[in-house]
């Protein structure tokens, strides 16, 4: 393989991720951009290299990676009390591994879509958790018909 084939392979993997991942870390999730970026890189390089290497069938090999990132995505799952947390991010990371592998071996439009679906999922959630659908934040309103005291409302400035 050509070295302009595996830069622009491993190039259309780094951006993509690098995008994702800033994005959920700036919406606090629990894994962010190094992450995503690693996971997607390196399941691109070794993609490209079970390619190269001109193995029989590389496909244990690649799919060695899906197993493996499994555990780190069940390492982004918190337990409350009651619930569970973090599977969209479990999830994502897993998926991405996949992409990774995807546009290591050319498949540039299946990666592509698979991006695609993943920013519509990602937004669609977002949205559905800013309207209180499948979240678990709870809004509270209250009202105060009277002002008790210095302290009281000292203490609703802060």
């Amino acid at each position: 393989m050509e070295t302009w084939i595996i830069l622009l392979r491993m190039l259309l993997t780094f951006i993509p991720a690098l995008i994702f991942g800033f994005q959920r870390q700036r919406s606090h999730k629990l894994i962010g951009f190094g992450t995503f970026t690693f996971v997607a890189v390196g399941a691109c390089g070794l993609a490209i290299t079970a390619v190269n290497l001109g193995m029989g069938n590389p496909l244990p090999l690649l799919g060695s990676i899906v197993t493996g990132i499994g555990f780190l995505g069940a390492g982004a799952l918190i337990r409350t009390t009651d619930k569970i947390f973090g599977f969209t991010t479990a999830a994502s990371i897993w998926v991405f591994s996949i992409f990774g592998l995807l546009i290591g071996v050319g498949e540039y439009f299946i990666g592509g879509m698979t991006y695609l679906f993943v920013w519509i999922i990602i937004l669609i959630d977002g949205f559905l958790e800013k309207n209180g659908v499948g979240s678990y934040h709870k809004k509270l309103f209250f009202e105060i018909k009277e002002k008790k005291s210095k302290e009281f409302n000292e203490f609703l400035k802060k």
